[in-house]
């Protein structure tokens, strides 16, 4: 019996001008591409997932930091998945294989179950489909609470987008967004809600269209600027115009912008994450900051969805 690509199993997706593969580990946009060109930066399926690339953030998007927390009057103290800074990042869903419970041509629907351990004592069924259709690809997830208490939660997606040739510096990106998380350099620990025009507007305020350079960011934004619709847009174009977007409703009030910096310099600023979130950095710790970082308590047996959508820009 032939073995399964590290990442695992693969679900190919089409229609129209647009194709994906989503692998079952971490429930993960491995590739995604409009009319051949990438719209995320992909990985090999037989390859470990890098950087948390397209990987599904569950039940936690971002930081908890120093993976300690504190819920229902009960403290716990997460595995330290982020070693470096001494945090336990995204969630506990990202090496978990999904699987497929409904497929078709153009959509894929997984599901994975969260079961009780001692720093996270709830069962959580989270169940994300993945979309395609002439605007682009769409996930939802939804998480379930098979508890008898209420659990803390928090989701949001980690693509890469592309917009064309090139890097990260040469491109431009629209974030409208009114405020940046301010954090710590070394550990990124939230510290204060401010103005992206207040400190440092040239690396943080891209509320109008302008070229990323060398900024180099790794923060999270809210105070989100919506359209009509109530959906907040952000967008990566290329030097003619081409690019990519990525919009999602009311579900997610905070974004998370990355640079994507490495040390290898030909690893380095590839594509540029975007991860709306339900919940900022830290949320876990909601009680320890003056802003409302948005932590989600799912009900026993009640169910939250969230979603997304990635679309070409011609």
């Amino acid at each position: 019996m032939a073995r399964p690509p590290a990442s695992g199993t693969q679900h190919a997706l089409r229609a129209g001008d647009y194709e994906a593969v989503v692998a079952s580990v971490g429930a993960t946009l491995r590739s995604l591409t409009y009319r051949g060109r990438d719209l995320v930066v992909p990985f090999d399926a037989d390859e470990v997932r890098p950087a948390h690339r397209g990987a599904t953030l569950a039940p936690w998007p971002n930081r908890v930091v120093d993976g300690r927390y504190s819920f229902g009057g009960r403290d716990f103290q997460l595995p330290l998945t982020e070693p470096a800074r001494s945090h336990a990042l995204h969630g506990l869903a990202t090496w978990l294989d999904f699987e497929a419970i409904d497929k078709g041509p153009d959509h894929v629907t997984l599901a994975a179950v969260i079961q009780p351990q001692t720093f996270f004592p709830w069962r959580l069924v989270i169940t994300t489909t993945f979309s395609l259709g002439p605007d682009g690809l769409t996930q939802s997830v939804t998480a379930h609470n098979e508890s008898d208490e209420p659990a803390p939660w928090g989701t949001g997606p980690h693509p890469y987008l592309v917009a064309g040739d090139g890097r990260v510096d040469g491109w431009t990106l629209e974030l409208p967004a009114a405020e940046v998380l301010a954090v710590t350099p070394d550990r990124l620990i939230p510290t204060d809600l401010v103005a992206v025009d207040a400190d440092d507007p040239q690396r943080f305020d891209f509320r109008s269209p302008r070229a990323i350079g060398a900024a180099e960011i790794d923060h999270a934004y809210s105070g989100l600027i919506r359209d009509a619709d109530g959906n907040a847009t952000v967008r990566v174009t290329d030097a003619a115009g081409s690019g990519v977007e990525m919009s999602w409703d009311a579900a997610c009030p905070w974004v998370q912008i990355h640079t994507a910096d490495k040390p290898d310099p030909a690893q380095s600023r590839l594509g540029l994450a975007v991860e709306p979130m339900t919940c900022a950095p830290d949320a876990f710790n909601a009680g320890s900051y003056d802003y409302d970082a948005g932590l989600i308590v799912i009900e026993p047996e009640a169910s939250v969805t969230s979603s997304w959508r990635i679309a070409a820009i011609d």
